[in-house]
């Protein structure tokens, strides 16, 4: 029952084309899980990113579509679609920060040069599977290659600054337009494809995939273009609501997303079909999911449309039990993790503990002044959570040793573990502390494997810009480090059962 995992996302992979993604590193990295005693990867959300939100795989343009960047060249070149020795003139140096612009406008014209190949090309195997994912995958697949090619028919435009008979319809359809859709299909086949290759990789290797869905999803997306009906908007398509969080440790006039909420009474009417068949898609993706901002789903945060902060606003009771319950008619197994992280109350907790879903702990929130009493420091731990030392929206732990850590925070770290601790070992220190947790699960984000400080942070909630950008060097995880994360399975019981 007890495993232990990396916390990293495929962008942070390295690899020759800018931008981590799902070629030989990645197979790689699980090779390196798996020697390590690893059981779980847990990774950021697959969905597109892009400029306009800052590359934030939190604010996407599809609920239910893959991050096509991610595709590997190299699997291409594999499977004929693209020339292997070609690929050397798309390389860019290696890097410890992710080019997006260079890596995306690369792997933009390699995606363009494989579909030329294959409508060329006589690939019977993989048209065979291509038409069986269109027509399996057609629920979510037409309104997002309409979505996409509108939006560049409109010049990048935004769903709602489109012209009124393509904003208001999902039917209306341009003969023009269908090579772009083709393209689309074709490019989220090859992602799914790479995908489960990779997925089946880790699996064999008793790795089990850790995803991450977001609560809400972008303004500017197709599934709220496509199904208005289901989020608060109004005739014209306006947001009425806001998402957001009120003020609290990340930030004192709170967050607004600027993302759309749910209308929940049209969901309720339909038995929730659109969140089931979205959790069912990224099931095909993960072994485990984890829920982002849980405590939504009991209640969440309404800001006023047009407010200038999140202050404005006011709490709304979520779907609660009412939604889980048709969760659990569908995926009896509930492979989720509530991300119980933040001002949370009972109403979050009760509804977490009725579904019996683990729950997070997170120890750079153990040291404050209320340590003795405090849910994350590990003597109040349970074995029904995952604990790490930080997550995506944290400091890597020697940056938050060096940066955010008070004196009293960093006095109470060394009296609770009897040592005088400096910032070249806070990141192992607080590592063992995660692995000797009853927590069954312990996962590390990989920067505390390497030591790294705030420079490889990953992501600085409300701050915008220079977020999602962290790169893993090739070499960078070591053999010595990978021993260690070894021992530490052993010493703690989290080894395998197959070692």
């Amino acid at each position: 029952m007890r495993k232990a995992g990396i916390l990293m996302h495929i962008t942070s992979l390295p690899g020759p084309f800018g931008i981590g993604d799902l070629g030989p590193a990645a197979r790689d990295f699980a090779d390196q899980l798996y020697r390590s005693g690893q059981q779980i990867w847990q990774l950021l959300p697959l969905s597109p990113a892009s400029a306009g939100a800052g590359y934030s795989p939190y604010s996407a343009s599809s609920a239910m579509a893959g991050n096509i960047m991610l595709i590997s060249p190299e699997l291409l070149a594999d499977d004929g679609l693209l020339d292997k020795a070609s690929l050397r003139s798309f390389h860019l140096p290696d890097n410890n920060m992710v080019d997006f612009e260079s890596a995306y406008a690369n792997k933009s014209r390699l995606l363009e040069q494989a579909y030329e190949n294959y409508c060329k090309g006589k690939f019977s195997a993989i048209e065979k599977a291509y038409r069986a994912f269109c027509k399996q995958h057609a629920y979510w697949l037409d309104d997002f290659v309409r979505y996409q090619s509108l939006t560049i028919l409109h010049k990048g435009l935004p769903w709602y600054e489109w012209k009124k008979k393509y904003r208001n319809s999902t039917k209306a359809d341009e003969p023009e337009l269908h090579t772009l859709q083709e393209k689309e299909r074709f490019w989220q086949f090859l992602f799914n494809k790479q995908w489960h290759a990779l997925k089946s990789y880790c699996n064999e290797r008793h790795i089990q995939l850790l995803g991450d869905l977001p609560f809400y999803i972008s303004y500017n997306a197709a599934d709220v273009w496509a199904n208005r009906n289901l989020f608060l908007l109004d005739k014209e398509g306006n947001m009425q609501g806001v998402a957001g969080v009120p003020p609290d440790y990340f930030n004192e006039e709170g967050q607004l997303w600027n993302m759309p909420v749910f209308n929940w009474e049209v969901l309720k009417a339909q038995n929730y079909k659109w969140w089931v068949s979205r959790i069912r898609r990224n099931l095909e993706w993960y072994n485990l999911l984890r829920l982002d901002h849980f405590r939504a789903f009991a209640n969440y945060w309404e800001v006023p449309a047009g407010a200038p902060t999140a202050v404005e606003g006011e709490w709304k009771d979520g779907p609660g039990a009412d939604l889980f319950n048709a969760l659990q008619t569908a995926f009896p197994e509930m492979p989720f993790v509530a991300e119980d992280l933040g001002d949370i109350n009972d109403a979050v907790i009760q509804l977490r503990d009725q579904f019996k879903l683990p729950g997070m702990k997170v120890l750079q929130f153990a040291f404050g002044e209320d340590m003795p009493q405090s849910p994350h420091i590990p003597h109040d731990h349970a074995p029904n959570f995952f604990a790490y030392t930080g997550t995506h929206d944290n400091n890597t732990s020697r940056g938050w040793f060096r940066q955010d850590a008070a004196p009293a925070d960093i006095e109470r770290l060394c009296l609770y573990t009897g040592q005088t601790i400096t910032e070249e070992e806070v990141a192992q220190v607080l590592g063992r502390m995660v692995y000797a947790s009853v927590a069954q699960h312990a996962v590390l984000p990989m920067q505390d494997v390497l030591g790294l400080d705030e420079k490889a942070r990953m992501n600085t909630p409300a701050v915008a810009g220079n977020n999602w950008s962290w790169r893993m060097l090739p070499g960078q995880f070591t053999d010595a480090m990978a021993a260690r994360l070894e021992e530490w399975t052993i010493v703690y019981n989290r080894k395998r059962s197959d070692k």
